[in-house]
């Protein structure tokens, strides 16, 4: 009986091997919360198999038993109803709903990111003096930068932890949306600017593994990867010695250098780093003259600060931080980077600019009907200017 249990477990993988590929690395992880998650692909996978076989089997089996050459087959052609195939066609797949929906249920809130590890693995708790390692990573253009406040360092492109030690990422972006992941310690959390996530691993095994970007993020996303070092105490605490030896400082200057986009960056140490870097990262006031997010929040919450908070507005634009250095990134509308508009307007076949003509109409006084410098002939304009956010020709 073990050994048939053992053969249906590897039969119900098997078709998984197909669509993974030559890496293995999600059906063989090497952290618990992977694990698990492995396990919820198998379990699933199994219940799903459970009606697939046997349909598959039966049409098979019926196509061959009543086909047209079979004259011993029965023919029942006023047959049109049986409760007993009813109660078994409808009861398997609710059962199997059930069953999947109870699971779904479970792992939920107990594999749930933000929820803090009770347990190293399937047989071992997590001791009571045991303190977790605290790991910032911020998503860059096209890097990933990693904190350890615990420990003053920093790096870049390169991760590592000990051994069974649970792990606590906060985790966010400094410009775009991307996902943080490394299949064999836990799922793919997403990482965005202005907002912070979190994720609780471990890892089980030592090794080098690999993490990369899971979300289409610019033209280096293919190349934001980094390794992930699974290391015993002794082993991390000589990677620390490293770090401290041969990096340098980080601060705000070296921040906003590191942080302008850049493509296949290498590895690199920081054996400092500002206090507070992380948290102004968070709140997107890294550059100078901006405005946390916490601060104005807070004003907010107060009440607001009245027309005398209007000169907050620049404060408050970090879309176009890089546009004064000539680094603008492509974007869906011209106002978003104030680059004039790529495509050139639509002309008639005489070889001038299309205009369409709506007679009979009239501005309502305030408001000019012109745009982009071409007026709509039929209209007539009203002699008062018109508000800046309806005459933006920017």
């Amino acid at each position: 009986m073990p050994k048939l249990m053992k053969f249906s477990r590897l039969l119900s993988v098997l078709p998984l091997l197909f669509l993974a590929g030559c890496n293995m690395v999600v059906m063989a992880p090497s952290g618990d919360i992977a694990v698990q998650q492995r396990d919820l692909i198998i379990i699933s996978t199994v219940l799903m198999l459970l009606i697939i076989i046997p349909v598959i089997f039966l049409t098979l089996l019926f196509a061959w038993r009543y086909r047209h050459s079979n004259t011993a087959a029965t023919y029942a052609p006023e047959w049109h109803h049986s409760t007993r195939l009813e109660i078994v066609i409808w009861a398997a797949p609710l059962a199997i709903i059930i069953a999947l929906g109870a699971v779904t249920w479970i792992s939920t809130h107990k594999l749930d990111p933000y929820r803090p590890l009770d347990r190293l693995d399937a047989e071992r708790t997590i001791p009571a003096d045991t303190k977790p390692l605290t790991v910032e990573v911020v998503a860059l253009d096209w890097k990933w930068l990693f904190f350890y406040p615990e420990l003053g360092i920093a790096t870049v492109n390169e991760l590592a932890a000990p051994v069974d030690m649970p792990i606590n990422f906060k985790i966010t972006a400094s410009s775009v949306m991307n996902s943080f992941y490394i299949p064999a310690l836990a799922g793919q959390i997403y990482a965005m600017p202005g907002m912070e996530t979190k994720l609780h691993a471990v890892i089980n095994k030592e090794g080098e593994y690999e993490g990369f970007s899971a979300n289409y993020s610019g033209s280096g996303f293919s190349h934001m990867r980094f390794k992930f070092h699974g290391l015993g105490r002794e082993g991390f605490d000589t990677w620390v010695a490293q770090v401290k030896q041969k990096g340098t400082m980080l601060n705000r200057d070296a921040y906003l250098k590191l942080e302008k986009p850049s493509e296949k960056e290498p590895v690199r140490y920081f054996a400092g780093a500002d206090a507070d870097l992380y948290d102004a990262i968070l709140n997107m006031c890294a550059t100078p003259g901006k405005m946390c997010m916490n601060e104005m929040m807070h004003i907010d919450m107060t009440g607001g600060g009245g027309k005398e908070s209007a000169e907050n507005r620049d404060k408050l634009q970090y879309d176009n931080r890089h546009a004064d250095e000539g680094i603008v990134a492509p974007a869906a509308t011209v106002p978003a980077t104030g680059a004039p508009a790529r495509s050139e307007p639509a002309k008639s076949s005489d070889g001038n600019s299309m205009q369409h003509d709506m007679p009979g109409m009239q501005s309502t006084p305030g408001m000019d009907m012109q745009h982009d410098g071409h007026s709509m002939p039929g209209m007539t304009n009203g002699a008062d200017p018109a508000p800046a956010q309806l005459n933006d020709n920017n």
